[in-house]
């Protein structure tokens, strides 16, 4: 077996790695709503959506080649549920100090060229990410109408390849609210790049 360089141990480890844990959410407690604003200039929060049967909330940026990856497959996603009463909202979780390409202006150009079908949000003074616990981009959280946790992970098991993927995590798990039923699993591993936060003095 050929040795794998250290330096490629290193940047997959810092990538996809196990994340420390987290003081966010976990399945079974409701999270707090929030009020962001969109690429479209509006603020939006999911006490807007009176008539949502659950949220899809995806922590996501430009950036992050992880990201870039999903950005078809979350597009999709939030066109197909929508008719099924669930709303699909993205948060950009990155201090645009730390990540340059992660400004308000490109997320805006980003979600144009793009043809976001749903509200691309800024956590700006990255207020959000720490309460839900979020640590990757992207990092996945669904919620019922009523706001609880059902679901927290990765959106499937195949990053690099939508037409090779074998489970649909969070399908699966929107389906099984559907049928009045618990995720299972309720919580997957994030796979994608750490968010960018900046630096404590």
């Amino acid at each position: 077996m050929k040795a794998i360089p250290l330096l490629f141990i290193a940047i997959t480890s810092f990538l996809i790695g196990e994340t420390a844990v987290s003081n966010g959410y976990e399945p079974g407690d409701k999270a707090t709503d929030f009020k962001l604003k969109s690429v479209d200039g509006k603020n939006y929060s999911m006490s807007d959506y009176k008539d949502a049967k659950g949220f899809i909330v995806v922590f996501t940026c430009n950036t992050c080649p992880f990201a870039v990856k999903y950005q078809d497959r979350v597009n999709d996603l939030a066109k197909k549920y929508k008719s099924k009463g669930y709303v699909l909202l993205a948060i950009n979780p990155n201090d645009p100090a730390v990540q340059p390409d992660d400004t308000f202006e490109k997320m805006q150009a980003k979600a144009k060229a793009e043809g976001f079908a749903f509200p691309y949000l800024v956590d700006e003074g990255q207020q959000i990410y720490p309460q839900y616990g979020a640590t990757k981009t992207p990092h996945v959280f669904l919620l019922d109408k009523n706001l609880i946790v059902k679901y927290i992970g990765a959106i499937d098991d195949n990053v690099d390849d939508a037409n090779a993927v074998q489970v649909r995590y969070l399908e699966n798990a929107i389906a099984a609210l559907e049928n009045g039923r618990e995720p299972s699993p309720e919580i997957t591993k994030a796979i994608g790049c750490s968010i960018k936060a900046k630096k404590k003095a």
